[in-house]
């Protein structure tokens, strides 16, 4: 295992569409439920420990050598109750695939769907860069984070170094999460762990006509 590869899937500069999505936090700012640095903190965290979990599970298994996409497809599908939510996945999915696809060509890409949802992308990713089950969970745990955090910025105008010790403070976090994610991916038993405010929210912004971010 390489920790510069790591480093490179994780890097927000990697092109793999992340910058487009605010991961639920326009939403969340836009009905007043993220209004500052404090409020901010929150929503992280939870996101972490639901969405984020549950996208760790899903990347770990997908990074497995038997791993069985389409059946996790369908795993995927059954956590993503909001439609709007499915179709950001999909897209984000998509460009992760054609951007780590060049990056780390090869036979992982093979049993791929051409609009596979972004955990299912990414843990194929991280396996066809040589990395682990475990790499690919902490790389999804961290992103579930890092990508709300980057939005904020631009969203609350918060200072980005604030934002930034926001994150070291969830380092901690995002590792027992990861740790938890893939253990529960190859016992077989995938995370499950919802946040129905994230799906009200990605429905509700879907309809908006004016909006900074795609979900």
């Amino acid at each position: 295992m390489s920790l510069a590869t790591l480093l490179v899937l994780a890097d927000s500069r990697f092109p793999a569409g992340g910058h487009a999505h605010s991961g639920g936090l326009e939403a969340a700012v836009t009905s007043g439920a993220v209004h500052d640095l404090g409020t901010l903190g929150a929503f992280l965290g939870g996101r972490l420990r639901t969405a984020g979990a549950t996208a760790a599970s899903l990347a770990a298994a997908a990074a497995t050598a038997d791993a069985d996409l389409a059946a996790l497809e369908m795993e995927a599908d059954a956590r993503t109750p909001s439609p709007a939510q499915r179709t950001a996945s999909r897209r984000q999915g998509r460009q992760l695939t054609r951007a780590a696809r060049t990056a780390w060509p090869g036979p992982a890409w093979t049993a791929v769907p051409p609009d596979p949802h972004h955990p299912i992308a990414l843990g194929v990713a991280a396996r066809a860069a040589g990395l682990s089950p475990a790499d690919a969970a902490l790389v999804a745990a961290s992103l579930s984070a890092s990508g709300p955090a980057t939005a904020a910025v631009r969203l609350l105008g918060l200072d980005p170094l604030a934002v930034t010790g926001l994150l070291a403070d969830l380092a901690r976090e995002v590792d027992r999460v990861a740790a938890a994610a893939v253990a529960a991916a190859l016992s077989g038993e995938l995370c499950s762990l919802s946040a129905p405010l994230l799906d009200i929210g990605a429905e509700l912004h879907a309809t908006w006509e004016v909006r900074l971010f795609a979900s």
